[in-house]
């Protein structure tokens, strides 16, 4: 088995992270990084053949094996499986908050305020990200793992930071809701379920690598040191181990993820099926193969969740080679719109079909991403939209959604505690079909505007993201720059995939010349499309409104350093000719770094080795630049 290396001193620093038994553990799964190199492999050659082909994603062959397993597609979805029973404190999740347990650059007594909010919220359960919301300069993703251990734990200093927490939060309702939400704050530590996302399978580690030198898996990463470090501790409450599994593509991916967890569960001695993961349905491709998820899972299994722009984004990459593919203004794609009307109701479906045992699934709603932040009539405007269509996904059928900030926990809670039931299983949906209407329906185009208003939104707020990225500010509040100073616009909480779909969709309007479909002072008129000149000009605008924002809006230390490189790396992806499969990407290979010519050289790097062959720079460039280097077994 290949021996890892852990970067500098960190083995020793993060001794609490890095204990003998999680190190073991990495050992143990190590194996498993090399199946999944392969599959990201097959990632990119499937990309590309769509595009020399010129051929949509379609369904599996009925009588085709899925990879990894010996289940056929079609007894997948025939349910011919066994999946799981769903957990005691999974059975009502009505509102599910989502975010870091870490801050860039802080102290630990700090960062783990993060987690005194999330357990204080009053959500049903908490995902505590380690992918999309969490920055990774540094040492954050260590950071993350350490508070959830020390919250998990009950360590006297998360406590104490809890205590004055849950004291701001009541000060808080007080004054917005006219009533304090914490009655009592130990209790309600025990009220919200532990979740955990990991890092996709499209990314490595920071900090961990072989010891010949290649990159090492960010997910079994995650893993091995959030299980290892807290099952007994989650056992002891009887807290079921829960993940999110993100940016999963196909069955056989899933079947990884499931052979990865069965070996975690057999190194520790747990029972088989303790891990349980919800799959965020965040890909194009995924949502031609839920079923066979499920089934490829078992009784990991328990749920779906119903995303917006990574999905999105999948369906424009997934189309990139088709220039009659153009979607219209981001905000014109809601959960109602075309292509995302027909994903949401296959997953429900999906999620209501029984297995062998009569079991159904969790279908989990999408992100609200409002703050109740801003002018008194902005936020009223702003709550009333996040309720209805909380109220929208309950009547079709979700048992709960997300949250982007504890403040809208009691805001959009009570969409569910009206109704009371604990969640929707088994509520009667049609059974899936495998028809060409069902493969076109995933990609249905509908009549919707096409501005520079809204390639503005995309420019300004993909700039703002790639920087928010680069000061380790993964989740952001952001809007675009034209609203600042108006606070009847509300910021959004932000995260990774608003960044990947704006860009995707600014490569498609100027690759594909999209015909802007309204009139606009520039001088551009019905029928105009977005050339490279116009991108250019519109750039240089709202960069400049950035350069020229308030500190509240654009940290001023960031105006020299890491805004600059956002832009550089907004300007290569969108004039590319080939598209690149993730802004992440980019953003990743520039982490601690703040000088533009160096990130000027990696991005070359970077495109040069896609272009030439599809391989995806995701290793640490960084990993030799410390004094000294310890082997993980040593």
């Amino acid at each position: 088995m290949s021996r890892l290396e852990i970067r500098g001193n960190l083995r020793t620093a993060y001794a609490d992270v890095y204990t003998p038994q999680a190190v073991s553990a990495l050992e143990a799964l190590a194996g498993f990084d090399a199946d999944r190199r392969a599959v990201m492999a097959a990632r990119i050659e499937r990309r590309a053949a769509r595009a020399r082909n010129r051929q949509p994603l379609d369904f599996l062959k009925p009588d085709a094996f899925i990879g990894r397993t010996r289940i056929r597609v079609q007894e997948a979805r025939d349910g011919t499986f066994t999946g799981s029973p769903i957990p005691g404190d999974l059975r009502r999740q009505w509102i599910q908050g989502t975010g870091p347990a870490a801050r860039p650059d802080s102290a630990i007594e700090v960062s783990i305020r993060n987690v005194a909010y999330a357990l204080l919220s009053g959500a049903d359960g908490w995902m505590f990200d380690g992918e999309d919301a969490l920055g990774q300069v540094s040492t954050m993703s260590l950071d993350n793992q350490r508070s959830l251990k020390l919250a998990i734990h009950r360590d006297p200093l998360f406590l104490k930071v809890a205590e004055g927490v849950a004291g701001e939060m009541n000060r808080w309702a007080q004054g917005f809701l006219g009533r304090p939400i914490i009655s009592d704050w130990v209790k309600q530590l025990d009220f919200t379920t532990k979740i955990f996302r990991a890092r996709g399978l499209h990314l490595d580690d920071r900090h961990i690598r072989h010891a010949g030198g290649e990159g090492f898996s960010a997910s079994i990463a995650d893993a091995a040191l959030f299980i290892v470090n807290n099952h007994a501790a989650l056992r002891r409450s009887a807290s079921s181990f829960v993940f999110y599994l993100p940016k999963i593509q196909t069955a056989e991916e899933a079947a990884l993820w499931s052979d990865i967890l069965d070996a975690l569960e057999a190194h520790l001695a747990l029972p088989a099926g303790a891990i349980k993961v919800y799959v965020l349905v965040e890909q194009l491709e995924t949502c031609f193969q839920l079923m066979e998820i499920r089934a490829a899972l078992g009784a990991h299994f328990v749920g779906f969740n119903t995303g917006r722009w990574d999905y999105i984004n999948s369906v424009s990459d997934s189309m990139a080679w088709d220039p009659g593919f153009i979607n219209p203004n981001i905000d014109a794609i809601t959960m109602t719109y075309g292509y995302m009307r027909n994903y949401e109701d296959r997953v429900r479906r999906a999620s209501n079909t029984p297995d062998t045992r009569g079991q159904y699934s969790l279908w989990q709603g999408g992100m609200e991403t409002n703050i109740p932040v801003g002018s008194a009539s902005g936020v009223a405007d702003s709550m009333r939209r996040a309720v209805a269509g909380a109220e929208r996904e309950q009547r079709e059928g979700a048992s709960g959604k997300w949250v982007a900030h504890w403040k809208m926990v009691h805001i959009v809670r009570p969409v569910w505690e009206k109704v009371g039931e604990e969640n929707q299983l088994g509520r009667r949906f049609p059974r899936l079909s495998y028809t060409a209407d069902d493969a076109s329906g995933l990609l249905q185009l509908e009549p919707a505007a096409r501005t520079i208003r809204g390639a503005r939104d995309l420019l300004s707020v993909a700039l703002q993201y790639g920087n928010a990225f680069g000061r380790g500010l993964q989740a952001a509040a952001l809007k675009p720059a034209d609203f600042f100073g108006n606070d009847d616009i509300l910021y959004l909480m932000e995260d990774m995939a608003t960044g990947e779909i704006r860009l995707s969709i600014l490569w498609e309007w100027l690759h594909k010349r999209a015909p802007l479909t309204d009139a606009d002072a520039i001088g551009v008129k019905p029928g105009d499309i977005l050339t490279r000149e116009l991108f250019g000009t519109l750039l240089i605008e709202e960069y400049d409104k950035l350069k020229r924002a308030s500190n509240r809006d654009v940290h001023d230390v960031s105006k020299t350093t890491t805004l600059p490189i956002a832009r550089e790396i907004v300007e290569t992806y969108v004039l590319a000719d080939v598209k690149l499969p993730w802004y992440i990407d980019l953003l990743n290979i520039n982490l601690d770094n703040d000088d533009l010519d160096e990130a000027r050289r990696r991005i070359r790097l970077l495109t040069d080795a896609f272009r030439k062959d599809g391989t995806r720079v995701t290793w640490n460039l960084d990993f030799e630049k410390t004094s000294h280097r310890t082997t993980a077994g040593e």
